[in-house]
């Protein structure tokens, strides 16, 4: 690729980011006349070793100790730059927090607050949102991070679960009878709330945080092309936002990692540019072209510094995630390119039970209750249902004025913690689900995706018989 160096838009942007350093001008102009001096050199490989020769003693020194030069000066101001604004998270807000998923971007980062002493005095937390889904060496990865610089993070996972580390198969058995294994394959959305943006921004809220550091930069293009180094989000009311890798580039972090000794996520020596859920996360290339480059996996990778393959399939603009969310799309059709987590609408979670404050709805704690009220001889209405549903929460409003419409007791009963039940006892698939219950004890679905209060009182009153 010696040839397109003169012509790289990421080798532009780094000149510009050295212009406001005093003294650097003069480095600026430099690695401008390397990289197309260098660029003329490769591009003709007939020229003669005396012209090669007279080249660099016009300029005064060799070409690859120019380069190096510069790239380190590069690094030395981004770092700068980097730490000017930690510290600025540090110094100013009271309660910062740093959600690290462990990519490259975010190694270095928690290496940058090492640095500046913010880790082992436990000025800035650690938040780490365990998806019960990620590759199996993320958490042990994350327990390595932590013992080298002296801190211990705060793991948030989908509500309700206990484990916080996720590393034994009764951790996934767990998460399988609460939300179901499938979810992430019926419905993505959902998915990413339950196991990303809630945990995400509940952590948020356990912490306290008034502002949160996060990697993400330009260069991951798509939602973050023209990001700044700091934004407010719409979180608790405004929740300041620090981007202190906005203009470093892939290149420049794992060039940064190699220079200072920075870990990085096993899966770096494998082929994998970003680190995702095992899901849809592969390497690049991989062997069935799922990241959009078709090639031998771990052909392309990063081993102690040192590359091995085309590493422009990662560094190019816009390509560190290619590998990431394979075969997702949102519900308008369109290639999934964010978790939810950084999007708008993410601030909109669900922190509380549904029909909680309701003097209409009345609960079935347990399945108990449910064969109790269907022994009872009595009609009535059930609904079954989980807080986290997007549809569940829709309805919120509709049902709770079934029982006024229908002149029949409405209950509810949460269904994601006990699916076998409500699967053999409330034909429920999938939330919500509604029941007319008969004076037999038994349970008759409504089968309509109408939710008016019309609708549903309408089918209560006929006795469960109408078409809906």
């Amino acid at each position: 690729r010696g040839g397109d160096e003169a012509g790289d838009p990421h080798r532009a942007r780094a000149s510009q980011a050295c212009v406001p350093i005093a003294g650097r001008m003069l480095v600026v102009s430099l690695i401008s006349t390397a990289y197309n001096v260098g660029a003329g050199l490769r591009a003709a490989p007939h020229a003669s070793s005396s012209r090669a020769a007279s080249t660099a003693v016009s300029m005064g020194m060799d070409i690859s100790e120019l380069i190096d030069d510069a790239k380190k000066s590069r690094l030395e101001h981004l770092e700068a730059q980097a730490i000017q604004s930690l510290k600025v998270a540090v110094d100013q807000f009271e309660k910062p927090v740093f959600p690290n998923a462990m990519i490259v971007g975010d190694c270095v980062i928690t290496h940058l607050l090492h640095k500046i002493d913010a880790l082992k005095t436990g000025k800035v937390k650690i938040m780490v949102v365990d998806t019960f889904h990620l590759l199996d060496d993320t958490m042990p990865f994350l327990g390595k991070v932590e013992d080298k610089y002296g801190f211990e993070a705060e793991v948030f996972g989908p509500a309700g679960l206990e484990s916080k580390r996720n590393l034994s198969p009764e951790n996934f058995a767990e998460y399988d009878k609460k939300y179901g294994a499938n979810l992430w394959k019926e419905d993505i959305e959902q998915y990413d709330k339950v196991c990303k943006v809630e945990p995400f921004q509940r952590g948020l809220k356990t912490l306290g945080a008034d502002i949160m550091i996060n990697g993400r930069r330009r260069d991951h293009g798509a939602e973050r092309a023209y990001i700044d180094i700091a934004e407010t989000v719409p979180v608790n009311g405004g929740l300041a936002k620090l981007n202190p890798l906005a203009y470093w580039t892939l290149e420049d972090c794992f060039d940064y990692a190699a220079a200072n000794g920075v870990p990085l996520h096993p899966s770096v020596e494998r082929g994998y540019p970003s680190q995702g859920d095992a899901k849809d996360t592969v390497p690049v290339p991989d062997p069935d072209g799922l990241s959009g480059v078709q090639g031998e996996a771990g052909s392309v990778k990063w081993v102690d510094g040192v590359w091995t393959g085309d590493k422009a399939i990662w560094l190019d603009y816009g390509c560190e995630r290619r590998g990431r969310f394979v075969n997702l799309l949102n519900k308008d059709g369109s290639k999934k390119t964010e978790c939810g987590i950084h999007v708008a609408g993410a601030e909109k979670t669900f922190d509380r039970d549904l029909w909680d404050t309701s003097k209409a709805v009345q609960t079935l704690a347990a399945p108990s209750d449910v064969e109790s009220l269907t022994a009872s001889g009595k009609e009535a209405v059930v609904v079954v249902y989980a807080p986290w549903c997007q549809f569940c929460q829709a309805m919120e409003e509709e049902y709770d004025k079934l029982a006024d419409a229908s002149g029949l007791p409405v209950y509810k009963f949460r269904g994601d913690e006990e699916r076998e039940f409500v699967k053999a006892n409330l034909n429920t698939q999938s939330f919500p689900t509604i029941n007319y219950i008969d004076a037999s004890g038994k349970a008759i679905k409504y089968e309509s995706e109408d939710r008016s209060v019309g609708a549903m009182a309408e089918f209560a009153k006929s006795g469960g018989k109408v078409a809906a």
